[in-house]
């Protein structure tokens, strides 16, 4: 989806997609939450942000997000925590968002979004929040804010809010998406999932010390076309789910242009590079301001 009517008014901010290199479930806290254990990596691929302030303290975005009501749109609720947090009334803000990140696809759409605007609307209208404040905010959102937020790579724990940087060997990856929206609260409640896998460590998986996907074999049996993905990119190497979606992605090196010509009817292939430092960091220093 591309938003129309973005003209020189308006200023322009990543909001990149993630892998999870690993996805382990270790526990249950009391209130039910999953403890998970997880490797962020970060793409240079993802949505684009587009921002226009208003100062009639309306905020409301301007291009519409299929089966999404503005009301629950992530993006919008982040810029109305924001202004709530920060005491700034008279602050407004309209939206739109190329959206390129596949809804349910484990990719981070949605939280990728979010933290852009949380981050993007705290320099615009300078609210000048930290980075910590600003995660801390962006959790009350989604688990996954907050690693978009800080904007490096990591090994999460908790929920996926207790990060530690962790830097990542540059890798070129194939991402497919096969086309069906995956819902994460079905996968949790899934009696068939795992729940008890051993706790990692960060040394124990850069030594290479074996790691999954909780969600994998329960999205395989659940989701015929992730399936049919695993067997096609199964054929030249090792493919992954990434996080709780449909989408699927596979390491490769080379060219790649006989590999995408297989793409199966119905699906979309491409590919994207693994960094270490967010396009919305850049964003933010090539603007005179850093985080």
């Amino acid at each position: 989806m591309t938003a129309a009517g973005v003209g020189d008014d308006w200023s322009h901010w990543p909001a990149p997609a993630k892998l999870n290199l690993f996805l382990h479930i270790i526990g249950r806290r009391d209130d039910g939450y999953h403890l998970l254990q997880t490797v962020f990596q970060l793409l240079d691929w993802g949505d684009a942000i587009h921002l226009r302030l208003r100062s009639d303290g309306v905020i409301r975005r301007s291009s519409a997000l299929q089966g999404v009501a503005e009301a629950d749109d992530l993006t919008v609720r982040a810029a109305h925590r924001l202004r709530r947090h920060a005491g700034c009334p008279d602050a407004g803000v309209e939206i739109a968002v190329d959206k390129r990140i596949p809804l349910g696809g484990g990719l981070g759409g949605g939280s990728s979004d979010a933290a852009t605007v949380l981050v993007a609307l705290n320099r615009l209208w300078g609210c000048g929040l930290g980075v910590d404040e600003l995660a801390l905010l962006g959790l009350s959102l989604g688990a996954d804010v907050p690693v978009f937020v800080h904007g490096h790579s990591a090994f999460a724990e908790g929920i996926g809010e207790r990060l530690t940087p962790l830097p990542i060997a540059p890798a070129r990856y194939l991402l497919v998406d096969p086309g069906v929206s995956v819902p994460t609260r079905e996968l949790f409640d899934a009696p068939e999932l795992t729940r008890d896998a051993p706790a990692m460590t960060i040394r124990g998986f850069v030594r290479g010390d074996p790691t999954g996907n909780a969600f994998e074999p329960v999205v395989r049996a659940r989701y015929p076309a992730v399936e049919r993905v695993f067997d096609w990119l199964g054929r030249h190497g090792r493919p992954r789910l990434s996080g709780s979606g449909g989408a699927v992605f596979m390491p490769i090196t080379g060219d790649v242009a006989e590999l995408l010509a297989e793409c199966p009817a119905g699906m979309r292939a491409w590919t994207a590079h693994g960094v270490d430092r967010s396009p919305l960091l850049r964003a933010l220093a090539a603007r005179g301001d850093g985080m």
